[in-house]
């Protein structure tokens, strides 16, 4: 039975950001925001209406509509892929011009995970997402993790040329709620499309898997002690996950995990605790606000 509008969950999924370019023929000089359909049928498939999350600032910018806003109406975001987060957004400097990262957006995703956080709806997190989950709550990461990890193994985690068909092993944390979601499985193989990666996690969050063999965080989430809210974030790509397939783990478990937070978040969210550290509360609406987003 076709489940009713009313009843859907309204899931925010975070914008990419295609920046305002002289030479580009269609759109010449705008900024463009957008999301990737994959991850949007992904979260449709379990019936969820889906919202794109816009900046609400820019130099055409009008009307009120704030990130807190959508974070009162919808159930849950998705912070998706894309552009490196910019180092200085963990406080260190590009060792490299191509790591330079998106500055812009790194403002606009640490103001919505605020938003979602502060009203204790669910956020998950997808490969850029995990990162910037991880340095929004103080956490730091690999500029690139074939040049700083030095693990003897330490894997490609990203072929631009294989690009989605990149995959690795992961071994999944026993005793965490991932390895509930997964009780049979140890281990299991993902796609691997990112070069950056988690170097110190963030207090409050544990990591759920790692890949193999060199020990990068493959998944985390934060722990559930004092009532905080839903956020989890893996480093692969669920939505690439081709149905039926057995070649990947198995997508559903994690997505169905992330809409049950949403439904029980719409019931009875999880405020945020004012005494918490507030490392994205305390700096990042203020840093979107003064931010120059003209170009």
């Amino acid at each position: 039975m076709t489940q009713p509008v009313s009843a859907r969950l309204k899931i925010g999924l975070s914008a990419c950001f295609s920046h305002a370019d002289p030479a580009r023929s269609l759109f010449t000089n705008k900024t463009l925001q957008y999301v990737e359909q994959s991850i949007a049928h992904w979260l449709m498939s379990a019936g969820a209406m889906v919202v794109m999350v816009p900046c609400p600032t820019g130099d055409t910018a009008r009307g009120d509509t704030s990130l807190a806003h959508y974070a009162e109406w919808l159930d849950g975001v998705v912070m998706h892929g894309g552009a490196d987060v910019w180092p200085g957004s963990y406080g260190e400097v590009p060792l490299k011009d191509a790591w330079i990262g998106d500055r812009i957006r790194d403002l606009y995703d640490l103001a919505l995970v605020e938003a979602f956080e502060q009203a204790g709806k669910p956020i998950f997190g997808v490969c850029r997402g995990l990162q910037l989950i991880n340095v929004a709550f103080g956490g730091t990461l690999y500029q690139d993790i074939e040049e700083q990890h030095g693990h003897p193994e330490t894997l490609r985690h990203r072929d631009p040329v294989t690009y989605d068909q990149n995959f690795h092993a992961i071994e999944i944390v026993p005793d965490t709620r991932l390895a509930r979601l997964y009780p049979d499985v140890q281990t299991a193989r993902v796609n691997s499309i990112h070069h950056q990666g988690i170097k110190d996690l963030a207090p409050g969050f544990d990591v759920e898997a790692w890949s193999l063999p060199d020990r990068v965080p493959e998944a985390i989430r934060r722990q559930a002690d004092r009532g905080r809210s839903y956020i989890a974030a893996t480093q692969w790509h669920p939505e690439f996950h081709k149905f039926g397939s057995t070649e990947t783990i198995n997508d559903a478990p994690i997505l169905h995990d992330f809409l049950w937070a949403c439904a029980t978040a719409r019931v009875q969210p999880q405020r945020a605790h004012r005494s918490m550290p507030g490392r994205i509360r305390d700096r990042a609406s203020r840093m979107l606000r003064q931010a120059l987003l003209r170009r």
